[in-house]
């Protein structure tokens, strides 16, 4: 994860803007919770150079050759937070990880695409622009916060550009338009940069990995076990982490105190090797909630395991158990070779099998598995979003369509202002977690199903009555043909699009507009 929270978000909507398709749309409203920088957007066609000249083709500085020097300059940030450059005179995109606007820098290509290449960055020039020093000391090697030595404010100008981008280049609205800055609301940052997850997810590894620069100095190391997150692009190299300022201290705490024990020999604890398949340790979860009596926090810690062997984790769990603000310890057992933290079976070794979270002043239950919003804070600021775009008259007549509902949080947020909530969703597990969470808070006016909105059939619209208001909140590959299209022959009054993904986001509103 990157410093920038995983929570900005914009309003739009782009009616207005369709009268340069020639075509008329349904209202619609998009709220992009914009994710960190480095889970961003795709390379769009903003990046594409100008249509060379055949002298310009057959140059080696137009088509860099794999391990040909560069010298760059990072023009901006773009796909997963890597730099977008362009070679000297031609404009031929080049892309490098950890390459920052303004910085110059030699980079060696790697890899090079039909429109693009990749480089490695290989020695820094000049720094780049709005350069901070980054507060954790993995930030230069760890696969989450790329962009941590980038300032905050610098940061969310980048994402909230990148949308724009897309909205323009992928979605095809016209930014000429005289209502586009009036109506292409600006990003909402976050008031915290750190400790705002309440989900972090690190793996164990048979081998600890150490960047290169640093063999030097732990090179009697090498050979420890590993606890913490991947090294950028791998699945088998595992970086040991003690702290991670992403989540909260109390987690952090016990994550600290985990590295402490685990590898006593005593325990007889060894990590899973993804490569013999051996192993018993697969991945350590924490969930931070918060006890909704005094406001404190109380977390989870859940062992991914690939067998059923609680004798192993007992001198750990009563360790850890020891702690406060932990108050579930759960083991989920995966026997596959997949890399997965969700396990075919569950157990409950210390404590309870949920922990609590308060949003929008409604009361939630998390349990190990469950999708929660992993910016609570920002969450609230969303969530009133939706609540705002919604125009909901409040005086219970309306029916709301929730389309990938997940736990429920949407649906419930707003099931006391309408006359029912009607909510679907694929995993089954999710389901259960909204109809408890419905129970929990005394909501008796919504409806959660289990369902694949990617194979809707004819008969779909006849599980509920014609909504007045449409949320559909999918994952990072948006909505399916099928689906958009039953929304355009749906004919709601409101549809609210919450998206993970801009560039997928884009994409739909072009399909909708084209389609309608």
């Amino acid at each position: 994860m990157a410093a920038a929270p995983a929570g900005g978000v914009r309003l739009l909507h782009p009616r207005p803007w369709l009268r340069n398709l020639g075509r008329r749309a349904r209202p619609l409203s998009v709220l992009a919770a914009s994710s960190p920088i480095q889970h961003s957007v795709e390379l769009t066609t903003t990046a594409a150079p100008p249509k060379p000249s055949n002298k310009d083709k057959n140059s080696l500085s137009y088509y860099p050759k794999r391990g040909q020097t560069l010298e760059l300059v990072c023009e901006s940030l773009a796909f997963k937070g890597k730099g977008l450059c362009k070679v000297a005179d031609t404009g031929f995109v080049v892309m490098c990880d950890r390459a920052l606007p303004g910085e110059k820098f030699i980079g060696r290509v790697t890899r090079k695409k039909d429109n693009y290449a990749e480089v490695k960055k290989l020695k820094t020039i000049a720094p780049h622009w709005d350069n901070v020093e980054a507060p954790c000391e993995f930030a230069s090697h760890c696969g989450g916060c790329k962009t941590q030595n980038l300032l905050y404010e610098a940061q969310v100008r980048a994402k909230e550009e990148q949308v724009r981008e897309l909205i323009v280049h992928v979605g095809k609205f016209s930014d000429k338009d005289s209502e586009y800055d009036v109506i292409m609301k600006p990003i909402v940052p976050c008031d915290i940069q750190f400790h705002y997850r309440n989900k972090m997810e690190f793996s164990f590894g048979a081998k600890k990995w150490v960047p290169e620069e640093l063999l030097g100095q732990e090179c009697d190391e090498t050979n420890e076990y590993a606890l913490g997150l991947h090294a950028p692009g791998f699945y088998d190299k595992v970086l040991n982490i003690n702290k991670c300022l992403l989540q909260s201290d109390p987690a952090n705490k016990v994550l600290a105190a985990i590295q402490d024990s685990w590898r006593d020999p005593e325990f007889s604890l060894s990590p899973y090797d993804v490569h013999s398949h051996r192993g018993f340790l697969k991945h350590l979860m924490l969930r931070t909630g918060r006890n909704i009596e005094t406001g404190q926090p109380e977390l989870m810690v859940n062992f991914v395991t690939s067998s059923y062997q609680p004798e192993l984790l007992k001198p750990l769990v009563e360790k850890i158990a020891a702690f406060p603000d932990v108050v579930s310890v759960m083991n989920n057992v995966n026997t596959s070779v997949g890399n997965t933290s969700v396990g075919e079976e569950e157990y409950t070794l210390f404590g309870k099998s949920t922990i609590m979270e308060i949003l929008r002043g409604l009361k939630f239950q998390i349990s190990a598995n469950s999708f929660f919003q992993t910016n609570t804070h920002q969450a609230e600021i969303l969530y009133k979003l939706i609540e705002d775009c919604a125009c909901l008259k409040g005086d219970g007549s309306e029916i709301v369509l929730d389309l990938f509902c997940g736990t429920g949080t949407i649906g419930l947020t707003l099931a006391k202002r309408v006359r029912h909530v009607y909510g679907f969703e694929i995993v089954d597990q999710a389901i259960s977690d909204a109809r408890r969470n419905a129970n929990l808070n005394g909501i008796s006016n919504a409806t959660f199903v289990q369902g694949d909105l990617n194979k809707i059939g004819e008969n779909f619209g006849e599980y509920f009555p014609k909504p007045d208001l449409v949320i559909t909140d999918p994952n990072r590959p948006g909505m399916h043909i099928k689906l958009i299209k039953f929304l355009l022959k749906l004919k709601a009054a409101r549809i609210i699009y919450v998206s993970c993904n801009p560039a997928t986001c884009a994409r739909t509103l072009i399909t909708s507009v084209m389609v309608w």
